[in-house]
């Protein structure tokens, strides 16, 4: 196994283009998604690299968190996934620095109906944003989201910070927190995962 969670994502993310090399757009976004198989056979995974965004939110100075089958896979998860799922603090003086993030990568928000909503700071203040953009797609979160019981932002709290030798600094939820949102969600790919994550060996990301 790869030790390190940035490099983990990198490889999988290249699994995942590999595999969707020879497969064409049929228009399947990550609201698409088998709630089995999860995002792998959507249109998400066609070229699929959360880094350029990554790379951007860190570049703006913005306390986002991975979370997701993304942060599944920085904890070690092999199964592989076709978006990218974030979560924020929603605070509006926070705003313009992740509105910059994403119309720094040419990133194409959309509202509840779908409707393009371009990306300035107060269009990220809904609960969710789908989002689009070179390389990653899913939806960008806040706490305002309905989570049930989850003490969402707690969970943001206790993220983890990874750091590769370049300097870029990602932020991902914690593997006990990410088991707990997978059993809240409760479809068969959560609990498939939620069992593959409590199976792992405890790491520095437990």
């Amino acid at each position: 196994m790869i030790d390190e969670p940035l490099e983990r994502l990198r490889t999988a993310a290249r699994r995942t283009r590999e595999l969707a090399r020879d497969r064409t757009a049929i228009g399947l976004g990550p609201e698409d998604a088998d709630d089995v198989l999860g995002t792998i056979n959507t249109d998400g995974a066609l070229g699929f690299d959360p880094f350029p965004l990554l790379e951007a939110i860190h570049r703006n100075g913005v306390r986002a968190v991975v979370i997701g089958q993304v942060a599944g896979i920085m904890h070690g998860s092999a199964e592989l996934t076709g978006d990218l799922d974030l979560l924020w603090d929603g605070a509006p003086a926070h705003a313009t620095a992740l509105a910059a993030a994403f119309d720094s990568v040419g990133a194409r928000l959309t509202d509840e109906s779908g409707t393009l909503v371009a990306p300035r700071p107060d269009a990220l203040l809904r609960p969710k944003v789908p989002f689009t953009s070179p390389g990653a797609g899913g939806d960008c979160c806040t706490p305002a989201l309905p989570w049930g019981t989850l003490p969402v932002r707690e969970l943001l709290d206790r993220a983890i910070t990874a750091v590769d030798p370049g300097g870029l600094e990602v932020h991902y939820v914690s593997r006990r927190d990410l088991i707990r949102m997978r059993r809240a969600l409760g479809r068969p790919k959560d609990l498939r995962r939620a069992d593959e994550l409590d199976s792992l060996p405890a790491t520095g990301g437990r």
